[in-house]
């Protein structure tokens, strides 16, 4: 690379890929580009000697199953259509906000979202519990600098600045609804004039959600790495994203199974009926079989299988391809 190019890259924001390349195959989905989100540090470090990395939990001869357990470089792997129709997909793993999955809720969607025209941004957001200022608010402000950046930048990938859309899956879950509902909420200081644009989405869809801070209901891992084990009611209820609905929440689509015993079904009856509650326009789907954490892969040869081809059908309905059909 020459000294220009490299000067660019670094100037676009661009890093370097961050994942081992051990044993990667060459079928698996993979980002064509990283994009840090803050410049240098991001705001608030308290752990100096904090570092990013990999856990690899791939069982022999499965598939690829890795996660991070430990974030200092908030980061979007992007996943660029090739023929892309103008759509923006912003995805949050899950991982009960101890760490963020990367391949099973991340890439296996970006790559099904790539090949339909919609770019894909997986977003590795920082750990609340890991030494943050403000560490309840620290995932909310990357999901808001992530879709800023990407509005900031839309002509590079042939984007509609207006059509940013965000999936999330269990404590991604709860970033997606926390987003949804809290968009307009200051996280933190201004940097640049992408910081001057929204981070509301268009339309938002947490599957198999933790979305209540309740204890009856809520995941208990999530609820204390995010707001701690003793929090006050006040917190509990500005981290509950049932209790933070509002008019201007954009349309919601949630998926949850039945049978789901990590994260119980009522935390997606909750926030459906707070959406509709607000007429805040809501669609869900309920599987008999499921359980936790079955992204794309683990539902296949289950009805629930069905549920990335009904958020197309409904994200089609809601223009986020274009003019919905008539």
């Amino acid at each position: 690379m020459t000294g220009t190019s490299r000067r660019a890259l670094l100037a676009g924001g661009l890093v370097a890929p961050l994942i081992p390349h051990v044993a990667r195959a060459a079928a698996e989905p993979q980002p064509t580009t990283q994009l840090r989100l803050w410049p240098g540090d991001a705001p608030g470090l308290g752990a100096p000697a904090l570092a990013d990395h990999v856990v690899d939990r791939t069982a022999p001869g499965g598939r690829r199953d890795r996660a991070y357990d430990s974030i200092r470089t908030p980061r979007l792997d992007i996943f660029p259509a090739d023929r892309p129709n103008g759509a923006a997909v912003l995805i949050t793993p899950g991982g009960g906000y101890a760490r963020v999955v990367i391949d099973k809720e991340g890439y296996e969607l970006a790559a099904w979202l790539q090949a339909r025209g919609i770019t894909a941004f997986v977003l590795f957001y920082r750990l609340p519990a890991q030494g943050w200022d403000d560490p309840a608010n620290t995932p909310l402000a990357d999901a808001q600098r992530a879709i800023r950046l990407i509005r900031a930048r839309a002509a590079e990938w042939r984007i509609d600045p207006a059509r940013v859309a965000t999936i999330g899956f269990s404590a991604g879950g709860h970033l997606c609804a926390d987003g949804c509902t809290r968009f307009d909420r200051r996280t933190y200081a201004p940097i640049d004039a992408a910081d001057s644009l929204s981070a509301r989405p268009m339309l938002a869809a947490p599957i198999y959600p933790v979305i209540s801070m309740d204890p009856a209901i809520a995941h208990a891992g999530s609820r204390t790495n995010l707001i701690g084990s003793s929090p006050d009611s006040t917190m509990a209820a500005d981290h509950s994203p049932d209790r933070q609905v509002r008019a201007d929440t954009p349309p919601c689509f949630l998926v949850h199974a039945e049978d789901d015993a990590t994260v119980s079904v009522e935390n997606s009856l909750r926030f459906r009926a707070a959406l509709k509650a607000a007429s805040v326009p809501v669609e869900m789907h309920l599987f008999e079989r499921g359980g936790h954490g079955f992204g794309l892969r683990g539902a296949a040869q289950l009805p629930a299988a069905a549920w990335p081809e009904l958020w197309h059908r409904w994200a089609a309905g809601h223009g986020l391809f274009g003019p919905p059909p008539r």
